[in-house]
């Protein structure tokens, strides 16, 4: 039986705001506009370690060779931040860095497989607002040891164990809610679009952290900490699971049925329109599907691996990329810390076009598996230019961070929301929004475990120079793309055989 759901509580208070006052359309902006804000705010919370690294690890030399880009950051590196932080600041602090981030995402890739699981059998608005609260006073706590003067190891590495088991629960929860809410129709657009919010996040994170880092790092964790406990009270409040506990249930089922698909649904992955996530005869009344069941239906392995490469790219640029800005010099000039900090948000812009151009373009051509193999084949030589001209000038590194974070983020962004939504109501299980958190779960907690592993890899191979970095990140990606050639080959073939690419006529989905 589907369990019991409470009432957002101002949505129980304030007639107004239920129907027939407020329309379908209204709840389901109002579903993605909390939900982008709830995961914007976990990304937010996950961005200070990458912009402390350089302040609590090993610090450059002030010289000839390694100038800072103005004397107000030499003064505030000198007096602040110059020693760095121990642990961290011996010669293994890289390599302890690493590991701290080793820490955070091997507890969160473990996490997303039980969240997702548990997800499916509770209360998706509670169990979200639980994670945003212990990720806000995780991130507080690890801030808290600035002014306590801690410089145990073990307590950093406690806490980013435990913040990395409750952010777990973010993930499976926002994504089937906003799955409960919108059928296939130009899905890949709608959550490339939603999907920002991991970029929006770490800029917002990195803006945050870098902004008031000079009054010391403690603050950068805080004031991000801060921020997801007060979304996560929004979140309480007036988030609503599914159109039903609204009583939304026959007009919403009425307009999904109404939606034009192809009679031929490629790859078995695709989903019934009749029965995703809205029928209240089926999907409420079937039993959560097992944890080995959801890894046999058709597609989630293959894009469940690429996704473990995918975000082992992505994420060794999240935690690394500030820490790389500010020890390479950019037309022979070292950066600050804040200078870097700030400047590597160019990637998460690019990310945010990169996950809405791969969710439009999947769309329009009706093949996921395509789209993020050209992303990701794209995505090799931006990151071969970025290496090897971004020192050059500001702007020259501008553009090229741009284009990488563009094709990296691409298809990790199309993977983890339209991919895993498509999965996980495919019509192989009838539609059943009961399966929809796991399986998400498990793609993106198989991409949590390559996620773990990017930064270790940082932090190791960057002792012995950046070149190596870049190569084993080049590596990850070209095995990503192996793993969808198979699905890629099938889409192509099956477009090819109903002759949808190459018609003038093409049929388009009357609603969302």
């Amino acid at each position: 039986m589907q369990p019991n759901r409470s009432v957002a509580p101002a949505i129980d208070l304030i007639p107004n705001l239920k129907p027939p006052h407020r329309t379908l359309d209204f709840h389901r902006i109002l579903v993605l506009t909390i939900t982008f804000f709830a995961y914007a705010s976990f990304h937010a919370s996950r961005k200070p370690p990458s912009i402390v690294k350089s302040v609590l690890g090993p610090t450059i030399p002030v010289n000839s060779s390694a100038i800072l880009l103005n004397s107000t950051s030499i003064e505030s590196d000198l007096t602040s931040n110059g020693t760095g932080w121990a642990p961290f600041n011996g010669p293994d602090g890289t390599q302890l860095l690493g590991k701290l981030d080793l820490a955070f995402l091997s507890a969160y890739s473990i996490g997303m497989y039980f969240a997702g699981h548990v997800g499916d059998r509770i209360d998706l608005r509670l169990f979200l607002v639980f994670g945003m609260m212990g990720s806000g006073i995780c991130t507080i706590l690890f801030g808290l040891g600035y002014w306590l003067n801690l410089h145990v190891l073990w307590f950093f590495f406690s806490v980013q164990i435990v913040c990395g088991l409750v952010q777990s629960i973010g993930w499976p929860c926002v994504v089937a809610i906003v799955g409960n809410w919108f059928g296939r129709a130009r899905r890949g657009l709608i959550m490339g679009i939603w999907n920002s919010h991991t970029s929006v996040g770490n800029i917002v994170g990195s803006i945050i952290a870098s902004g008031i880092l000079e009054l010391g790092w403690g603050w950068s964790f805080v004031v991000p900490g801060a921020l997801v406990i007060f979304v996560g009270v929004l979140v309480f409040l007036f988030l609503v699971v599914s159109p039903r506990d609204i009583g939304f249930e026959n007009s919403v089922t009425e307009i999904e049925l109404n939606a034009e698909v192809s009679p031929v649904e490629k790859l078995e992955i695709t989903d019934s329109e009749e029965a995703v996530l809205l029928d209240d005869e089926h999907s409420d009344s079937m039993a959560a599907i097992g944890f080995l069941e959801a890894w046999k239906l058709p597609g989630v392995a293959p894009f469940a691996v690429c996704l473990f490469f995918s975000k082992l790219v992505a994420y060794t640029f999240l935690y690394w990329l500030p820490f790389y800005i500010r020890h390479t010099a950019v037309a022979g000039v070292h950066l600050s810390h804040k200078t870097a900090g700030i400047l590597s948000t160019i990637f998460d812009i690019g990310g945010v076009c990169g996950g809405i151009l791969a969710g439009f373009i999947s769309d329009l051509i009706d093949a996921r598996a395509v789209t993020s193999i050209t992303f990701l084949v794209l995505s090799v030589p931006a990151l071969i230019l970025y290496r090897t001209f971004g020192s050059i000038s500001t702007v020259t590194n501008t553009c090229l961070m741009f284009l990488s974070g563009l094709f990296v983020n691409g298809p990790y962004s199309l993977i983890t929301t339209a991919v895993a939504a498509d999965l996980g109501t495919q019509s192989s299980i009838g539609g059943n929004s009961r399966a929809l958190a796991t399986v998400t779960a498990i793609i993106d907690g198989t991409g949590s475990v390559g996620a773990a592993l990017g930064p270790l890899m940082a932090g190791y191979v960057s002792s012995f120079g950046w070149n190596g970095v870049f190569f084993v990140l080049i590596l990850s990606i070209f095995f990503a793309a192996l793993c969808l050639i198979r699905l890629a080959k099938t889409e192509i073939k099956e477009k090819l055989n109903e002759g949808r690419w190459f018609s003038s006529k093409q049929t388009s989905p009357t609603v969302v």
